[in-house]
């Protein structure tokens, strides 16, 4: 967790059109886990598209849209694959001669989950 702030904020908003966030976590130590997430190798991966970044002194924002798969395994040993459709809103603020995530909004536009072999 080397490119976040101690106390990131990370909000999720499971409907990119809505005002309020599902889900609103303070520090990274708080962020979610999945069982694997690679890149770049199939089928478990982060595929980022385009990205566009805002500089403003030692602050920033930008905004990157990605198609995220992550496999989780249940209790009962069921493993899933869950594949979003997502973007990223990011603030940056310098710390340190670093660039670093302050906040990071998810916007999910999709997701489908289906059982997964992988």
């Amino acid at each position: 967790m080397a490119l976040f702030t101690a106390a990131t904020r990370f909000m999720v908003f499971m409907d990119a059109t809505a005002a309020e966030p599902t889900r609103q976590l303070e520090g990274v130590s708080c962020w979610p886990r999945y069982s694997t997430t690679s890149i770049p190798t199939p089928p478990l991966c982060t595929s980022n598209g385009q990205s566009t970044v805002k500089l403003d002194g030692d602050r920033a924002t930008g905004e990157s849209y990605c198609l995220a798969h992550h496999l989780s395994v249940g209790r009962d040993g069921q493993r899933t694959m869950m594949i979003a459709s997502i973007r990223y809103l990011d603030e940056f603020v310098k710390q340190d001669d670093q660039w670093l995530f302050a906040e990071r909004r998810l916007m999910v536009n999709w997701t489908e989950t289906r059982p997964s072999a992988a």
